[in-house]
């Protein structure tokens, strides 16, 4: 059995907790929000589940970092200290971290790496996403993400030349669109979330994967595809 900490008492938290519960090989020791302390809950566990916030993430590291226990992040907003800090820990510990544990955008992922590498510098590539009103950050990690496999599958830096837009109405969950147009064509991939729970199942399958892996930082790709 392998026992489970979730870190966050928030939404992803609760959805989490609620998955867990209906695993066979899986435990829920605790759940951890700041304030609590943190040491006995991480040492007591075989993998550490963050839905925290950033500030809750230093804390986190700091914790699977001293008791050597595996970790699955799906914060985004970190800044650039604390990705730093993240990738100095998974030289130790293995982390999954990713800014989106849906196993679709993992597939979506991985056939716009394949397509902007195929299509090449003809094809501009457009990102939309649409969220919730309650989501602050703009673009959407998820997009950031889409836009950094598509960039880095044609040798540019960071997003490179990919364009985005963004909108945030009602509670939508989560909707992505990339599209890749040239002058003759057009190519659209998208994706559409109607349950926040599949951001927790794919967090659960990072945490039975996880568990046993050695030191280094993975994502949701390493966990489907195995690369």
């Amino acid at each position: 059995m392998t026992r489970i900490v979730i870190a966050g008492a928030g939404r992803m938290g609760q959805a989490i907790a609620a998955g867990l519960h209906k695993q066979d090989d899986l435990e829920l020791l605790g759940t951890w929000q700041r304030g609590d302390d943190l040491a006995p809950l991480v040492a007591a566990a075989d993998v550490v589940i963050d839905f925290s916030l950033p500030d809750g993430t230093t804390q986190v590291l700091e914790a699977v970092a001293a008791h050597s226990t595996p970790l699955v992040c799906g914060v985004s907003g970190l800044d650039a200290a604390q990705m730093a800090r993240l990738d100095e820990v998974a030289a130790r510990v293995p982390i999954v971290y990713d800014r989106n544990m849906s196993l679709g955008v993992a597939v979506l992922e991985h056939s716009i790496r394949e397509a902007a590498s195929s299509l090449g510098s003809d094809f501009a590539i457009h990102i939309a996403e649409v969220h919730h009103v309650h989501k602050k950050d703009a673009p959407s990690g998820t997009a950031l993400k889409l836009g950094e496999a598509a960039a880095a599958a044609r040798g540019e830096a960071g997003t490179g030349s990919v364009t985005f837009e963004s909108e945030r109405r009602g509670e939508v969950p989560g909707d992505h669109e990339v599209v890749m147009q040239s002058a003759t064509e057009s190519l659209t991939f998208a994706h559409s979330v109607t349950s926040r729970q599949v951001f927790a199942d794919g967090a659960i399958r990072a945490a039975r994967w996880i568990a046993g892996k050695s030191p280094g930082r993975y994502a949701m790709s390493d966990v489907l595809f195995g690369n």
